[in-house]
């Protein structure tokens, strides 16, 4: 009998805590960068025919500067997660933590890259809005059952688990809960783990987000973490960038940890990981592909070259590594 999906429950239930209430303001964050990558990519920065099925299109457009730092954003992160992939032949899963709307898995689908196991995690409250969506579009939810080999595909408001494809509500601060929903939903620790972080623990204070990498760290004796996020924040301009979010109720409660590359560095390697590096996204910027940088500086007329780069000296791209040798994973990079 082929796979089917269940009817989903989408009422309330205790796994919405009132951490979910208070992080409002960081759950605006995610509507915020979707917007701009379906923007984006209505602009023809990249292809993603399925971004389209999880976010609308805004009628106010974004500014170059932003269209090209998310370039940028997912070029980098995409070329380190298909190194990993190629390093270990697939044979190894991927947790993207903080995933928001997110339409990695179906690409990677598509190119016929995907690891044994994808996982995707998230505030309860993004799932819900993200597994509803999976359930009334049949060109999110096909690929999924198609990989699927059981009669049933389970799936609630807060939790879809497949074969190939796993979605899970958590708070990654609480990271029993975490760790219990994930082998529910069938992790191996043995097998070499990928982790993407996005915009993501810059939210958590830097005891929270050590704990986290700490236990990424100790899972997995074979693992790679991608993060991207602020640096460089001690000047005029990250102070005016945690000023506008903190009138937005969005407090930056790890910024002290992104006062450069290397603190950015440091933090990774005092949290378990072996190897560390980074980049600030001006930099990995101008290692793009000329062709490719030809294609989209064509696309829109970007009046000053400096916002650019200003905008791209605070953000930066960081890998770290955990064992792995005989894969070769120490030398990926971006």
């Amino acid at each position: 009998m082929a796979a089917s999906l269940r009817e989903p429950s989408f009422i309330s239930s205790p796994s919405s805590s009132t951490c979910d209430t208070d992080d409002e303001g960081v759950r605006g964050t995610c509507e915020d960068a979707s917007l701009c990558k379906r923007f984006a990519v209505s602009v023809g920065y990249w292809h993603d025919p399925y971004i389209q099925h999880l976010v609308r299109l805004t009628k106010e457009r974004k500014a170059p500067e932003i269209n090209r730092g998310y370039f940028a954003r997912v070029h980098g992160v995409n070329q380190l997660l298909k190194a990993f992939l190629r390093k270990t032949e697939c044979h190894c899963q991927v947790l993207n933590l903080g995933a928001g709307m997110d339409t990695t898995f179906w690409k990677l689908k598509d190119e016929d890259l995907l690891p044994s196991k994808y996982f995707e995690v998230d505030f309860p409250m993004i799932v819900t809005r993200k597994l509803h969506n999976i359930k009334n579009k049949p060109l999110l939810s096909k690929p999924i059952v198609e990989l699927h080999s059981e009669d049933i595909l389970h799936m609630d408001g807060h939790t879809l688990d497949s074969k190939r494809y796993a979605i899970i509500g958590a708070d990654l601060r609480d990271l029993s809960e975490l760790e219990e929903k994930l082998k529910k939903c069938n992790m191996n620790t043995q097998l070499p783990t990928l982790l993407i972080t996005e915009c993501v623990l810059v939210y958590m204070t830097p005891e929270q987000s050590a704990n986290l990498l700490k236990w990424a760290s100790n899972t997995f004796e074979t693992a790679m973490l991608i993060n991207y996020e602020q640096v460089n924040m001690g000047d005029r301009f990250g102070q005016i960038m945690i000023e506008n979010l903190r009138r937005r109720q969005c407090d930056l409660a790890g910024v002290e940890t992104c006062k450069s590359l290397e603190s950015q560095k440091e933090r990774l390697l005092a949290n378990g990981w072996e190897t560390a590096c980074a980049v600030n996204m001006m930099e990995l910027y101008s290692r793009l592909p000329r062709a490719e940088v030809s294609r989209i500086e064509s696309l829109e007329f970007l009046d000053e070259m400096e916002l650019l780069e200003q905008l791209m000296q605070h953000y930066c791209l960081c890998w770290a590594t955990r064992g792995g040798q005989e894969l070769g994973l120490k030398e990926i990079s971006c």
